[in-house]
């Protein structure tokens, strides 16, 4: 518990504005029979019948304005700092990245390369309280993301993944539709990553799979799993949800402009 009250600055100080584009309409949106958005409308399709996954995503709450801050049960961070809370036990670490999961809380995540505004990888990215946006092709979905304007890209082309990848931070993604869930694969991770602010490694032996299913028309979930022998004992799998954004879009978030917070991270 006495690592709350530094969560919730986390969130606050890193949460997105909700005045972007302010009040400009989504077209398309499915109403009630009171005019409100209808979130739990069917999910869209595109022209060839899969589920469309386009749109403006957040961690935040679902509402039927689409974006809503969760702070009293810090909904937000708890996914943020610890990916695996969901799993009993917590995540099947090795001995040694146990260690310096230990290591690193203790000195409050001082050496995370996403404070020091490094690139995160995919589940930083599912997990951290900014606004992202799905294009959806096709043979291509791009997942657009406020922070440090970055992009990720995803190749529904049939192509396969790289034998020997150049290691990135984002690694290499292929997806495919298995019925209406998009199963992405990715390699070819950075070595020294984290997964979370508690610092949860990835290494480059990792590979991810995401399943990605649109329920409803404000709902989309995300099923991660992590197979990283380097890291941990054993695969394992968390779940995730994002609401849909309306009438809003993404706003450049570029961590070292008026950067002030390298001096405070001093850890114990």
């Amino acid at each position: 518990m006495a690592k709350l009250p530094f969560l919730l600055v986390l969130v606050l100080s890193i949460a997105p504005a909700t005045a972007q584009w302010l009040n400009y309409p989504v077209s398309g949106v499915p109403k009630s029979a009171d005019g409100s958005p209808n979130l739990k409308a069917p999910t869209p399709r595109t022209a060839d019948g899969k589920p469309d996954l386009s749109g403006v995503w957040t961690m935040l709450c679902p509402s039927e304005q689409g974006l809503v801050m969760c702070l009293p049960e810090l909904y937000v961070a708890r996914d943020f700092a610890d990916i695996g809370r969901s799993l009993d036990g917590g995540l099947p670490y090795q001995a040694w990245a146990a260690d310096a999961v230990k290591a690193r809380r203790a000195e409050n995540g001082k050496d995370d390369p996403f404070t020091h505004c490094l690139p995160g990888t995919p589940a930083r990215i599912h997990t951290v309280p900014f606004l992202r946006k799905i294009v959806q092709t096709p043979a291509l979905v791009l997942f657009l993301s406020e922070v440090n304007s970055s992009y990720r890209q995803v190749f529904i082309d049939g192509r396969r993944l790289p034998e020997d990848p150049n290691p990135s931070w984002n690694g290499y993604s292929t997806g495919r539709w298995d019925g209406d869930t998009l199963v992405v694969e990715t390699n070819g991770f950075r070595d020294g990553e984290w997964l979370d602010r508690w610092g949860s490694p990835l290494t480059d032996k990792a590979r991810m799979v995401e399943r990605f299913r649109r329920v409803n028309y404000g709902t989309l979930e995300i099923e991660l799993s992590v197979n990283d022998p380097k890291a941990y004992t054993r695969p394992w799998t968390v779940k995730l949800s994002q609401s849909i954004v309306l009438n809003s879009d993404l706003m450049d978030w570029t961590c070292l402009e008026n950067e002030k917070d390298f001096s405070h991270l001093v850890g114990k």
